[in-house]
């Protein structure tokens, strides 16, 4: 594996977001002296908060998978979610998912496999079980066959896979199990209730393409969601990177909240120093830089030509009275409300031209508060839960729409919706306090106003993927979702820890490596 040559004793990471605090951690354990510069007032970057009206919620991600991941960086400076400060109580989710259907059915997801084969027992047949079991046996092979040598390995080049043993008997074992064929084919393959694929395969969305188009390598998302479990932290997904940061202050790193990084000073090809909005700079041997790909090149790394990016989301956060909410048609913490279309929503977000807005929204809905009833709040007598709605919607290279006009218009729309599948007085009672359009996040520098990055076409993954070590610097290494493994939670810890391996090599980190492998390990044979 190639890894930064020379001394590496500063390290200076740019962003706090779940890859950066991960690597922060990893090199402060390791025995570096990291300095952590955010731009933001807080810690968390894509799972960080929004501070509005007398409250805070969740900016960002809502699903929480492999939490020992958390649990692994922790480690690397001697603590966990115990010892932490402050501490992390994070707890499974069951169901998972709540699915609500055009046809006004609705199937929970579990985790268990007893649980979840007598759900779909009860929606779908026994018949029906009995194929859930033959597909979850074989997402979970595809998720252990990929797992340690694809999900959480460097590359330093396709050959890789031929040339290193380890990857090579994966590559042959991802073979075998078909998980180059189309993830869609082989579910709709395995099970014939409709709606029970829909729960197999929309999470191919995450990975930026539709069920139709997406590997069966990507079986890894569903079995993460359907098979792992979802989880979820007491005071927010924000908690997450409190704790992170928390950990990383107390094990000597120096954290700069409020400190927005504008340049990188190089000389002979080589970071010699990080430079600040305020003037200052900071001496550096290595940076690690979690910038998205669509602001790269001002930090003098050429990003890949010609990635495609994928879908974005409109998403609104704000507060709903509980006595309105507690007569919806579902409760729970997440509720997938699907359209009837299916196969048109995703040419719809997913087209490379011509994209437009879902004429038949299957949307998230988030509800933290029954989960973690802290979250409540009264408002002059009043009771209320935050809540999150999700609709995915085109990005902008595919739909380059006005969102400054559109997305008001847009979310009426959306909770006209809602109202009609029974949502009721969610036009009327729904506090928006925050509405976040591809607009926003191309003002953040996200990639065509995208937060989900790169889309993880066969070209762009894997080996494919803009890698972490880019070309034109010696000691700048990149982590987050537009690098390798990818997008989501878990793959941005482990980008993180990518990232930091690429800087100290593998031989600092044998403790906290091997206790990692062990946790994963018993976790796999728990759950198979």
């Amino acid at each position: 594996m190639r890894t930064v040559r020379g001394p590496v004793e500063r390290v200076v990471v740019v962003g706090a977001g779940l890859s950066g605090l991960s690597a922060a951690l990893y090199l402060t354990g390791a025995g570096c002296s990291v300095t952590v510069a955010e731009r933001a007032d807080h810690p968390g970057g894509r799972m960080g908060r929004y501070r509005l009206d007398g409250y805070e919620i969740d900016s960002g991600a809502t699903i929480l998978t492999l939490p020992e991941l958390v649990d692994d960086a922790l480690a690397a400076v001697g603590l966990d979610t115990d010892t932490a400060l402050p501490p992390l109580r994070i707890r499974p989710l069951a169901p998972a998912y709540h699915a609500r259907f055009a046809d006004g059915s609705d199937l929970r997801v579990f985790s268990d496999a007893d649980r979840m084969s007598a759900e779909v027992t009860r929606v779908c047949g026994p018949a029906e079980a009995v194929r859930y079991r033959r597909l979850r046996d074989w997402l979970g092979r595809v998720y252990r066959a990929e797992y340690d040598e694809f999900l959480a390995a460097n590359f330093d080049s396709p050959l890789d896979l031929i040339r290193v043993p380890a990857k090579r008997a994966a590559l042959f074992d991802l073979v075998a199990l078909g998980a180059f064929g189309r993830l869609g084919r082989r579910v709709t393959r395995t099970l014939r209730d409709p709606r029970l694929s829909r729960l197999f395969t929309f999470q191919a969305l995450y990975a930026g393409m539709a069920p139709a188009q997406a590997l069966g390598v990507y079986g890894a998302i569903p079995h993460m969601d359907t098979g792992l479990g979802v989880y979820f932290p007491k005071g927010g997904m924000r908690a997450v990177a409190d704790t992170l940061a928390g950990a990383f202050t107390a094990a000597g790193g120096r954290l700069e909240l409020g400190t927005e990084v504008t340049g990188i000073d190089y000389h002979r090809g080589r970071a010699r120093r990080v430079v600040t909005a305020d003037g200052r700079t900071l001496p550096c041997d290595a940076v690690v830089l979690t910038a998205d790909l669509g602001s790269l090149d001002r930090f003098g790394v050429r990003p890949r030509r010609g990635l495609r990016a994928s879908p974005s989301a409109v998403v609104a956060h704000g507060l709903v009275p509980v006595a309105v909410a507690g007569q919806w048609p579902v409760r729970a913490h997440h509720t997938i409300e699907f359209g009837a279309a299916w196969a048109q929503t995703f040419r719809e977000i997913t087209a490379r031209r011509g994209g437009r807005p879902m004429s038949d929204p299957s949307l998230l809905l988030t509800r933290p508060a029954l989960s973690d009833p802290g979250l409540y709040l009264t408002r002059d007598g009043v009771r209320y839960e935050p809540f999150s709605l999700l609709a995915p919607c085109p990005n902008l290279d595919s739909a380059p729409l006005d969102w400054d006009r559109l997305g008001p218009a847009y979310l009426r729309e959306l909770l006209s919706v809602l109202e009609a599948r029974g949502y009721h007085r969610i036009t009327s009672e729904f506090v928006v306090d925050r509405l976040d359009t591809p607009a926003t996040w191309r003002d953040q520098g996200m990639i065509a106003g995208t937060p989900f990055s790169a889309a993880h076409l066969f070209r762009q993954t894997g080996p494919f993927r803009p890698r972490n070590f880019p070309r034109g610097s010696e000691n700048v290494v990149l982590a987050g979702c537009g690098t390798t493994p990818g997008v989501g939670v878990p793959t941005a810890l482990l980008s993180g820890k990518l990232a930091a391996q690429r800087i100290v090599g593998e031989n600092r980190e044998v403790r906290t490596r091997a206790s990692a492998t062990v946790r994963l390990s018993s976790r796999r044979e728990a759950v198979n």
